[in-house]
């Protein structure tokens, strides 16, 4: 039974050196050494939630579910793309090759859907045929499969600015990646996309799409970074229920941070307002929807490490050889 009660609200850790804290995750980079000579990043998936480009709550285990799904699919996906990932000294928690992340957020899409100001489907129901460099036909549907996958990359905003669409035109004319870079992260993140859905169609799930991060290290080779394939990620549907939602026009089933979401839309303007409290049952079930999408994905048991007096506690003892 696990303990609904623990929580990682933050992984604040003064004895790391040079933090960095994001959103969701945070980081700490460890100074280069002979064998590490671009240096290393310790990377703690925390449990909180973002929506609306505002932390919303923390839900048990989320933390684990992202850092537990991204390493399986980093195991299943090495012998496509090399990745940054060194060791796991935790279940929150992943070493990895420092790199310079690129520019550029790589998402590739399956599906006619989305929600956000850069989604295809957003941007065709606003009357746009011609998409990230790709034309599409007219008469399309809500959440209708593509004719192939396609990459609709965007700027990477990391000084918290807005994502903005790119073709692979605007990428190259603005220098944001070399020609061979993009050839190269290109060829990566359609063949991951594809490992991924056809996995997950063994799961009894659809891959409509995700997004991949990538980063170069210390001699210029291209990595795989951050996270792969995760709930955060990706967006997955029950294949069991997309042809009913399809003919009726309603949202395939999915995980999905949504019941939140749609919570707190109901209630204020999640990007002025306050945020109201969330009731526990909320973040109770959210909790729920993440492990049930760990298993899904995986096919594999959720075990949430429950030892330790905290979650802190535990990752601050399986991570103090490296304190300075």
């Amino acid at each position: 039974m696990l303990d609904l009660s623990r929580v990682l609200p933050h992984a604040r850790i003064p004895e790391l050196p040079n933090p960095y804290f994001g959103k969701v995750r945070d980081c700490y980079d460890l100074p280069a050494t002979a064998d590490h000579p671009g240096g290393r990043r310790i990377l703690i998936s925390s449990d909180r939630i973002s929506a609306f480009d505002r932390i919303l709550a923390a839900i048990p285990y989320k933390g684990q579910v992202l850092t537990q799904t991204a390493r399986f699919w980093f195991d299943q996906t090495a012998d496509i793309c090399p990745n940054h990932v060194l060791g796991y000294p935790d279940p929150n928690v992943v070493i990895g090759s420092h790199v310079t992340i690129l520019p550029v957020e790589i998402v590739v899409r399956g599906y006619l859907a989305g929600t956000t100001s850069t989604s295809v489907l957003t941007q065709y129901r606003a009357g746009h045929r011609k998409l990230y460099g790709h034309t599409l036909p007219d008469g399309m549907r809500d959440n209708q499969q593509l004719p192939q996958p396609l990459i609709t990359p965007t700027s990477k905003a990391f000084d918290g600015g807005h994502d903005e669409p790119l073709t692979a035109d605007d990428i190259l004319a603005q220098g944001l990646l070399t020609p061979a870079q993009w050839e190269e992260v290109s060829a990566y993140a359609l063949a991951l996309f594809v490992r991924g859905q056809k996995m997950a169609a063994a799961r009894g799930l659809i891959l409509a799409d995700t997004k991949y991060e990538f980063g170069t290290d210390a001699q210029g080779r291209i990595l795989l970074a951050d996270e792969i394939h995760t709930p955060d990620s990706s967006r997955y549907w029950r294949a069991d229920g997309y042809a009913e939602a399809y003919d009726s026009g309603t949202r395939p089933p999915s995980f999905d941070k949504d019941v939140i979401r749609s919570w707190v839309a109901a209630r204020c303007d999640p990007y002025t307002d306050p945020i109201p409290e969330i009731p526990a049952d909320i973040i109770t079930h959210t909790a729920r929807v993440y492990i049930e999408a760990f298993e899904a994905i995986t096919g594999q048991t959720f075990h949430g490490d429950s030892s330790g007096p905290t979650p802190l506690d535990r990752i601050r003892a399986n991570l103090s050889p490296w304190f300075v």
